[in-house]
């Protein structure tokens, strides 16, 4: 049997705290990679992301009617926006039925802010059709959950081959 592999549990949330998510980085210790992006909406609301394709992540709200999707230019990702405070913790987007996501670094909880790598990103001119594919390879896989509830990293997000 392979060795487990470790994770990095990084916490995040909105400042209210009604978005919170679980964020599975599949390095135990180091840096993380995030980048800044150069769109309009992301400069105007300090949008810097972070993703891997071999993390996991775990969206939690706690009240649905407080949070607003955002979607602009190719309308392929929803900015979850709390309407209480106004963060953007996470942008999600649904790829051949399997979800992915980018996470605002500004709104780690429990990562030191030396810990993080910051990096100028620009994507536009992109095709709608290399965007996705660029976010399925590039994102974070939602963490398949169990009919007990249980996260499972061990099995490839749905829509993914293997």
């Amino acid at each position: 049997m392979p060795d487990p592999i470790l994770f990095r549990r990084v916490h995040g949330s909105c400042h209210c705290g009604n978005i919170r998510f679980t964020f599975d980085w599949p390095v135990p210790h180091g840096a993380i990679p995030a980048r800044a992006c150069g769109c309009r909406h992301c400069t105007k609301h300090r949008g810097v992301w972070s993703s891997h394709p071999d993390g996991r992540f775990h969206l939690i709200i706690a009240d649905q009617s407080k949070v607003n999707l955002y979607r602009f230019g190719t309308k392929t990702a929803d900015f979850h926006v709390c309407s209480t405070c106004g963060v953007v913790p996470i942008v999600s987007c649904t790829i051949e039925g399997a979800r992915y996501a980018v996470l605002n670094v500004n709104t780690f909880d429990d990562v030191d802010k030396s810990q993080l790598i910051e990096t100028a990103a620009n994507f536009e001119g992109e095709t709608t059709e290399n965007r996705l594919a660029r976010r399925r390879r590039n994102w974070t896989p939602e963490a398949v959950t169990s009919q007990a509830g249980e996260m499972n990293r061990d099995r490839p997000p749905p829509g993914s081959p293997g």
